[in-house]
């Protein structure tokens, strides 16, 4: 089971609404688990970003690098860091 920091819970509490139309979690010990049950994943850059996308075969023709930041799955933890849920 994946460790997710505090900062990486309290950015999903915040953000969740971005990819759900309600909230999934109330607690970080619900986002904690909600997030282990998604294996979502904690990635240390904009380029490991990139690479996920492009290994789960999602077709990027045409986007920039930034562009990918820009789905609804992809939560910007503020410390250079990127968490990847995708239920």
């Amino acid at each position: 089971m994946p460790e997710f920091d505090e900062k990486v819970l309290a950015c999903f509490l915040e953000h969740q609404l971005q990819l759900f139309p309600e909230p999934v979690a109330e607690t970080p010990e619900e986002a904690e688990d909600f997030l282990s049950e998604c294996m979502a994943l904690v990635v240390s850059s904009k380029k490991e970003v990139w690479e996920y996308f492009d290994e789960e075969g999602v077709d990027m023709e045409g986007m920039e690098e930034d562009d990918i930041l820009e789905a609804d799955e992809v939560f910007e933890i503020g410390d250079g860091r990127y968490l990847i849920v995708e239920c």
